[in-house]
C-alpha cells in the first residue's frame, strides 16, 4: 500500500509515518506535487538491497541438483499456452 505525502506533511507526521513503514507501508514524499523519495521499513530496504541470487545462478544450481531427464519436461509443451495462438497483427507496408 503506498500512501502520498507532502515534505511538509511529512516533518508533521513522521512518527506515524515511520510506523506505517515498519508495518510494511511504502510512503510517496512529494515536493511541489512531484514524487521525489519513497519512505520504506527497514525490512523492506534489506529485501531490496540484499542482492539476491541471480538467474544464472539459480539456473545452475538447479540443473546440477535435478535429474533433468527424470523430470521429463518438453519445452514445446511446457510453454506451449504461455503466448497466444495468434500469430499478430497483419501490417501492410
Amino acid at each position: 500500500m503506498t500512501t502520498q505525502h507532502s515534505i511538509a506533511e511529512a516533518r508533521q507526521k513522521l512518527p506515524t509515518l515511520v510506523r506505517n513503514a515498519e508495518n510494511g507501508a511504502a510512503i510517496e514524499l512529494t515536493r511541489r506535487g512531484r514524487p521525489v523519495a519513497v519512505l520504506i521499513g527497514q525490512r523492506e530496504f534489506v529485501r531490496l538491497t540484499s542482492g539476491g541470487t541471480r538467474f544464472s545462478e539459480a539456473w545452475r544450481r538447479f540443473v546440477q541438483n535435478a535429474d533433468l531427464a527424470e523430470l521429463a519436461l518438453d519445452p514445446g509443451e511446457l510453454f506451449r499456452e504461455a503466448r497466444p495462438k495468434y500469430t499478430g497483427r497483419d501490417v501492410h507496408l
